[in-house]
């Protein structure tokens, strides 16, 4: 649910700074019902993810090139079921579903209001076939689907938030049917030693997410019982160029802005965004792009 303009103009610092360091399933809901606005304003669509930036030219179509690339990875053209963890507005569903219109999609989120949002906004997209879409509210680590029964999962810019990773990707091992595969997309550090964290700056604040390791994440699928059959590593297409936009294009947005949130959210996400482009240039950060499968072949 999205909180209203005069609440968000309220926003308390101290609530969001808990809500960061805590980081349990209420605190992530809070984050998102609160910064999900700041999302919608900043890229003029109904997506939550950093985006893709290799021929878009707005953060929607990076948003929506990035739905592409894990739709890619994840040979939809192929499957019949697919599970959207950690869905969101529901908004990449929409994509991936014009784009194989014979899938069927269940979107499963454990914040009910954004379920509602989606419910609406799936109701309004045209063209999609009536029933292709599920909504479920669940958690991520208990998938409400039987063994061996689903096709293709993808976790887009979600992952990071399950509590534990393992948990989750034990889940997918169980859930998905012979030769299924899982798509990861998420940020990721290069290394998780005292230096690197230092150099995170105010992201340390406001990265409100595990701050996993690349190495962790490969040791999440390997001790599920998954194998990592494809892995890319595209941070320098997501990072720096959406940090470009936003400074290029910082006055008009900033003011759509600060028609919801006060003006110290603004300044934040403004640093946020210039240390997040510095952090990804040196290698501290990087975006994992990642398929997993229950079948042998593991490449790394």
């Amino acid at each position: 649910m999205q909180i209203p303009s005069n609440r968000l103009r309220g926003l308390n610092p101290l609530d969001v700074l808990l809500w960061t360091f805590r980081r349990n399933e209420s605190d992530v809901i809070n984050l998102y019902d609160a910064f999900s606005a700041l999302m919608q304003i900043s890229t003029g669509a109904n997506m939550l993810n950093f985006g893709y930036w290799d021929s878009a030219a707005s953060p929607a179509e990076a948003q929506a090139a990035l739905c592409r690339e894990a739709g890619k990875m994840a040979d939809l053209a192929s499957a019949r079921t697919l599970i959207d963890v950690g869905s969101g507005f529901s908004e990449p569903a929409t994509i991936w579903l014009r784009d194989f219109p014979s899938l069927q999609v269940s979107c499963i989120n454990v914040n009910r209001g954004q379920l509602q949002f989606a419910s609406r906004l799936i109701k309004e997209s045209p063209g999609l076939r009536q029933g292709s879409v599920a909504l479920v509210n669940s958690t991520a680590t208990a998938l409400p689907f039987a063994t061996g029964s689903v096709d293709r999962i993808i976790a887009l810019e979600s992952a990071q938030h399950f509590r534990p990773l393992e948990g989750f990707m034990s889940e997918c091992r169980r859930v998905l049917s012979s030769g299924g595969k899982v798509i990861l997309a998420l940020p990721v550090m290069t290394e998780h030693r005292t230096a690197e964290m230092r150099r995170l700056g105010i992201l340390s604040f406001t990265w409100s997410s595990e701050h996993h390791t690349i190495d962790a994440v490969k040791r999440s699928v390997a001790e599920s019982g998954m194998s990592l059959t494809r892995l890319e590593m595209i941070g320098p297409k997501v990072y720096p160029p959406l940090a470009d936009y936003y400074i290029k294009n910082r006055e008009s947005i900033r003011r759509k802005i600060l028609e919801k949130y006060p003006a110290y959210v603004e300044k934040i996400l403004l640093r946020s965004l210039v240390k997040m482009k510095q952090v990804s240039c040196d290698g501290t950060i990087d975006y994992a792009l990642l398929s997993a499968s229950p079948q042998d072949g593991a490449l790394f």
